[in-house]
């Protein structure tokens, strides 16, 4: 038998072009869809991580309201910021400080709750990339050693402090890993310093400020 013949028109370099953008063109509709089809379920996700976290680093004592419903979004040097607000009977108790700092693998985000005076209610890991067994010891299902801020602020604890131990600090650092541990103790101090320059702005509110009741799911 003959081979069968290719059409001419097959060869030629526009047909050629017009098949290759039509499989571009097909694979970022494919793209597009999975990301609007994904999209609420992430979003939906990293909700309810965020909504976990606050209710790690402020207890539910310290508010009436719905954390996630109560922000105030600030400028820290040309930077926004959304913290949120612990509110019980109409006053602001607490806020919730997201914060990030430069670790060995990358951004290092977290959050920071602290009370009315300065002090700190408890920081969790929102985010991070550090290496596995090293770096990763910032986490508090691998160690102890982020509830070591707990009860801390500018006030109880000096300046000098706020560093890991082999720069001069009072905290511990990973063996083998200083990089995370440093980027961390870095960030807390600078969240605790956005507070207190913010203290005001923070805990004002207006006299129609309701609390916002937390929904009842019994």
């Amino acid at each position: 038998m003959g081979e069968v013949a290719v059409p001419s028109y097959r060869k030629r370099i526009g047909y050629q072009a017009a098949l290759l953008g039509g499989f571009a063109t097909l694979a970022a509709a494919l793209l597009a869809l999975g990301d609007i089809s994904t999209r609420d379920a992430i979003a939906e996700r990293h909700a309810e991580d965020v909504s976990a976290s606050l209710s790690q680093v402020i207890p539910d004592a310290l508010h009436d309201n719905d954390l996630i419903d109560d922000q105030i979004t600030l400028d820290d040097n040309g930077r926004p910021v959304s913290v949120y607000r612990a509110i019980k009977d109409g006053r602001v108790t607490a806020v919730a400080i997201p914060i990030e700092g430069k670790g060995y693998s990358g951004t290092i985000e977290l959050i920071m709750g602290v009370d009315a005076t300065g002090k700190i209610l408890g920081v969790r890991v929102l985010s991070h990339a550090e290496t596995p067994g090293l770096g990763d010891k910032i986490e508090e299902k691998k160690s102890d050693w982020i509830f070591g801020f707990n009860g801390l602020s500018l006030d109880n604890t000096p300046l000098k402090d706020w560093a890991v131990k082999k720069d001069g600090g009072r905290f511990d650092q990973f063996s083998g890993a200083t990089i995370t541990p440093r980027a961390v103790v870095k960030a807390i101090k600078e969240g605790l310093e956005f507070f207190r320059s913010h203290r005001a702005e923070l805990l004002a509110i207006t006299s129609d400020k309701k609390p916002e009741k937390k929904h009842d799911e019994s």
